[in-house]
């Protein structure tokens, strides 16, 4: 993480006071997707940026309840240092100010564990390349309680019912920077999604980080609560995550202007290729929670199978084309990302699978133009379509077996998403879904 010059944290603490700052809060995410923070007065923002504050090894291995997932490399010995990247401050209104934050060691060294740090080196490999990548992140959410006489999929009466909250949420966003392109009443009862424009990876998760941030705000001033889970309630919609992400080199799109199916080159071929291996392998990074399989189903829009379709909702990878439809020109959208991820841990594995496909000349399958369950035995053997690890236990056992995955996120970060998804197995996994989904409703809320 680049530190200011001296000139340049004077000039981030007169916007502070210019702004009426009190209180600077600084976020990491941890392994099992929920926001953790540290809080400092505005005159030590300094600070927080050059020295950082204190952090035990164990916020690594805080579980979705606050339990703590012990590991040997993970305990109560030793210190991290959070240090908040003011490059990326955001104000966000009535004294306060947000940054994300990076985990380092105590002599200034990245922490090995940081997955904001990881994503910011797989952005610097892929440039090693040749090549730039923009991602725009969906935010899904769940409102409770609500008012109103029904909730209507996508229909004007139901975004009205909580007008008042949209509009708030609109000026918080816009006063913070969020670049918010709609916001619309989503399938399920009481569910929003709003739309963050593309950008470089690093600040698209920041994103996911701010919008959720926003929204609880934004929600406790309209005495309601916001639900980020994958499944807010047992028997209804789940919420995802989707994110897309564009690649090109030298100002070329790789998913456009080629030979390929829809217009897709070589290199933008094999990188979905590289996708869609993959996946079986990392399901748990992006969907790992206990939660996730109940969401994770064929029929729900969730990409339960790796493969891939153009405008295919069913499929893992989604091809969204360049057309006059689509004004930030063609991109592949991944739905099978929850809200229970690590947005940072997420965003670099979606763009490390991508990377391999390209490094090792991915083979494109063949497309899947249908709704991928329907697919016979032979049809899904042609296009090397397969399902997604179906319940926790599965996934995180192919996790913990993948080579790539060690590659791409480090045996460390790997050491603790396992602890912390395998307490999550251990603890709910023989409960009943609906007595699951209450528990951790409000979990990955800020």
């Amino acid at each position: 993480m680049p530190v200011l010059a001296a000139e340049e944290l004077t000039t981030v603490a007169a916007r502070l006071e210019d702004a009426g700052v009190r209180m600077v809060s600084g976020s990491v995410v941890d392994p099992a997707g929920v926001v953790r923070a540290k809080h400092v007065p505005a005159r030590r923002v300094g600070a927080f940026h050059t020295a950082g504050m204190g952090a035990s090894p164990s916020w690594n291995v805080f579980c979705v309840d606050n339990a703590i997932a012990f590991t040997p490399r993970f305990g109560v010995v030793g210190d991290l240092r959070l240090r908040a990247d003011l490059a990326a401050l955001r104000l966000l209104g009535d004294g306060v100010a947000w940054a994300p934050a990076e985990m380092f060691e105590q002599d200034g060294a990245p922490a090995p564990v940081c997955t904001r740090g990881l994503l910011r080196r797989t952005v610097a490999e892929l440039a090693q390349r040749g090549l730039e990548a923009r991602v725009g992140c969906e935010v899904e959410m769940v409102l409770t309680p609500r008012g109103g006489p029904g909730w209507n999929a996508y229909g004007l009466g139901a975004l009205l019912d909580v007008e008042r909250y949209v509009l708030d949420l609109l000026a918080a966003a816009d006063r913070a920077g969020l670049p918010v392109e709609q916001i619309h009443a989503e399938y399920g009862d009481g569910q929003l999604e709003f739309s963050i424009g593309p950008t470089d990876p690093l600040t698209a998760a920041d994103h996911v980080v701010l919008a959720r941030l926003i929204a609880c705000r934004v929600a406790r001033r309209h005495d309601v609560a916001v639900s980020f889970s994958p499944l807010p309630f047992a028997g209804g919609s789940g919420n995802g995550a989707h994110q897309h992400l564009s690649l090109s080199r030298a100002g070329a799109p790789l998913f456009s202007g080629g030979d390929g199916p829809h217009g897709l080159t070589a290199d933008g071929a094999a990188a979905i290729g590289g996708l869609i291996a993959g996946l079986p392998e990392l399901t748990a990074v992006f969907a790992g929670s206990v939660l996730s399989p109940h969401r994770l189903q064929p029929g729900h829009w969730s990409g339960a199978y790796a493969c891939w379709g153009r405008e295919n909702r069913e499929a893992a990878v989604r091809l969204c084309a360049d057309t006059r439809g689509n004004p930030h020109g063609a991109s592949v959208e991944l739905k099978c990302i929850d809200p229970s991820v690590n947005p940072y841990l997420a965003t670099a594995v979606f763009l490390g699978l991508a990377a391999d496909g390209l490094d090792r000349g991915a083979t494109l399958p063949p497309e899947v133009t249908v709704a991928p369950d329907a697919l016979s035995p032979e049809d899904a053997a042609r296009t090397a379509t397969v399902r997604l690890p179906a319940d926790q236990r599965s996934a995180l056992d192919a996790l913990e077996g993948s080579d790539l995955a060690r590659r791409l996120v480090g045996e460390e970060t790997l050491e603790a998403l396992l602890a912390v998804r395998r307490y999550e197995l251990d603890t709910y996994g023989g409960q009943d879904a609906a007595e699951v989904a209450e528990t951790l409703r409000y979990a990955w809320s800020a």
